[in-house]
């Protein structure tokens, strides 16, 4: 009965901040220094990593999935339409597990250092620090069929949105919080094409400057900063662009387009630490989503690979 209690209390082990206090102390500071030499190289990788823990949480919760390999039995989430050729950063992780492997084997999870590297990245570009909770563990299976039905694709419209991030247990404040990650890193022209030729609710300087580099049939992974005003800073101007109608993928320009989001977004360009506080606890929350821990999972060798 003991065993038993025991088992139940393992697998349904909390989340804590001071989880590798005793098991690997060196890898908080191991992760962050591996994190700010990469974006000290180039300062994309921070959207790149914040994107990455994003990408893995909306899928099975937040597991390491989205760094699977495809293998025999498993068809990677890399090749999901959400992923395919944008979602980037993987030698990075990569990097930071062979130093972590080094100081403690077999210790921490690759979905733990996903969740500490986009704290960490969102830091070093003057972003929201937050504390990590730690102790997740990593999945032994990937699924491209439910990342491609549970991403956000940057068509969406409001109400789309709004039941994707409600799906995983996050707000209409947590959305539009955590959409101001587009205040860091660029977007591919096939996914703000539509905007620029179609859309109605878009500035006509700003939709002339962008049609420059993304023509109406060609260059179609040709990149434009998402924040045009301060592209390799973590800010609140994602939130005055909307405003001014300079929101460049569709599915930003809807958080300011007349609709139930508006005041939220209005309430962000005025006052970054709002922005700021409210980017943290939904980051927060997000790390929350459905982690595997106790005995469950693995904690994986490389992040590639099951074991």
């Amino acid at each position: 009965m003991l065993l038993l209690l025991m088992s139940a209390m393992q697998s349904n082990a909390q989340l804590t901040a001071n989880f590798y206090d005793k098991s690997c102390p060196a890898a908080l500071s191991t992760i962050r220094k591996t994190v700010r030499t990469a974006i000290a190289k180039e300062r994309r990788m921070a959207a790149s990593l914040i994107r990455l823990h994003f990408h893995d949480c909306f899928v099975h919760g937040c597991d390491g999935s989205v760094l699977l390999d495809d293998a025999p039995s498993i068809t990677s989430e890399k090749n999901a339409f959400q992923n395919a050729g944008s979602v980037r950063g993987f030698e990075v992780v990569d990097s930071i597990k062979a130093a972590v492997e080094k100081a403690c084997p077999g210790v921490v999870s690759c979905a733990d250092i996903l969740a500490v590297a986009s704290r960490d990245a969102s830091e070093y570009v003057n972003g929201p620090k937050w504390t990590v909770k730690l102790g997740r563990r990593d999945s032994i299976t990937a699924s491209k069929d439910l990342a491609e039905a549970d991403l956000p694709i940057a068509f969406n419209d409001l109400d789309a949105l709004i039941s994707s991030f409600a799906k995983q247990g996050l707000s209409v404040r947590d959305m539009v919080a955590l959409s101001g990650a587009h205040t860091i890193g660029q977007a591919q022209c096939a996914t703000f094409r539509g905007r620029i030729y179609n859309d109605t609710n878009i500035d006509a300087g700003f939709a002339r400057t962008r049609k420059r580099a993304c023509p109406v049939s060609d260059g179609n992974t040709n990149l434009a900063p998402l924040d045009l005003v301060t592209p390799n800073s973590f800010d609140n101007n994602y939130y005055k662009n909307l405003i001014q109608k300079k929101g460049l993928l569709h599915s930003d320009q809807v958080l300011f387009n007349g609709g139930s989001t508006d005041n939220i977004v209005t309430s962000y360009s005025k006052d970054k630490a709002t922005f700021y506080s409210d980017f943290a606890s939904a980051m927060v929350k997000m790390g929350d989503i459905s982690p595997l821990t106790g005995s469950s999972g693995q904690i994986r060798k490389l992040c590639s690979v099951v074991n």
